[in-house]
């Protein structure tokens, strides 16, 4: 379950949810998953979505998930992922420029944990430790007693997303990963966040330390676009966006670096992510 930052419960894309069960809930499913998520199908369905033969699927997308485009700057696309990766209107996500104040890189269902040596984290079923994720047992070490905060996309959430703070970042290191899709229903079968691609990179931050912040692909297509190798950036750039597929962003902070949101660790702490949006407010520096 999902609750705003005022504490109203919502729900969440019942009809993705109830796709994902029938492909992971049984065998037939899981055969046609397969076959989804192999190379050719997802290099395939990549070049459809950027032509102009999948324009058709704009329509039935906005109407099926009730997308607010008054929001956006909408155009006649030229294909689904340029209309999947719209623009919002300027001041539609104002940025929280305060030094102190911790940022969400993007819209999503957010939820934060404290890390420990070798802990395990839940997240909707999923099961998965840092140095799973990285790669990198002496990069995951650095951030034991830190936090891990979690933003998970939903197809229906604005797919850019942005620098947290001022600073210098390392070049992106991309892990290839089978693709399976982010949400919530497939981590009943799969630890997805072993198994899907993904890229990282540090940021040395002005007010916050060296971050390490994670983009993962998804289900099919599953593209990560970073804007940036080896940069210095500033807070509310865009750092980059994904293409079509739901997605998620994981960051890693150093311990006594951060203090998240009170409602949001609650949230976290009884089983509900947070709605949080580009720009807004999620935390403050300590």
């Amino acid at each position: 379950m999902i609750k705003k930052r005022n504490g109203e419960i919502i729900a969440t894309n019942q009809k993705q949810n109830q796709t994902l069960e029938k492909l992971y809930g049984t065998i037939s499913g899981r055969i046609i998953l397969k076959m989804l998520t192999s190379p050719i199908i997802s290099k395939t369905a990549g070049k459809y979505m950027d032509s102009p033969f999948s324009k058709p699927l704009i329509k039935s997308f906005i109407e099926n998930n009730n997308i607010d485009t008054s929001q956006y700057i909408m155009k006649n696309f030229s294909s689904y992922n340029e209309f999947f990766t719209r623009k919002i209107k300027p001041g539609k996500r104002p940025v929280d420029y305060n030094q102190k104040h911790l940022i969400s890189p993007c819209d999503s269902k957010m939820t934060a944990y404290k890390i420990k040596r070798n802990s395990i984290f839940k997240i909707k079923n999923s099961l998965y430790r840092i140095s799973d994720i990285l790669k990198n047992e002496f990069l995951a070490r650095r951030y034991e007693g830190g936090y891990c905060l979690i933003y998970r996309l939903e197809v229906d959430d604005y797919h850019r997303y942005c620098y947290i703070d001022d600073g210098i970042k390392t070049d992106n290191i991309f892990i290839l990963g089978e693709l399976h899709t982010v949400n919530p229903v497939a981590l009943k079968k799969y630890n997805i966040y072993k198994r899907n691609c993904r890229e990282y990179t540090i940021m040395h931050t002005d007010n916050f330390g060296d971050v390490v912040q994670i983009e993962f692909g998804a289900m099919m297509v599953g593209r990560i676009c970073n804007y940036h190798g080896e940069y210095n950036f500033i807070k509310g750039e865009e750092k980059g966006m994904f293409k079509f597929g739901g997605s998620t962003i994981v960051q890693l902070f150093e311990k006594d670096r951060i203090r998240p949101d009170s409602d949001i660790l609650r949230n976290t702490r009884d089983g509900f992510e947070t709605v949080v949006h580009y720009g807004e407010k999620v935390g403050i520096s300590v």
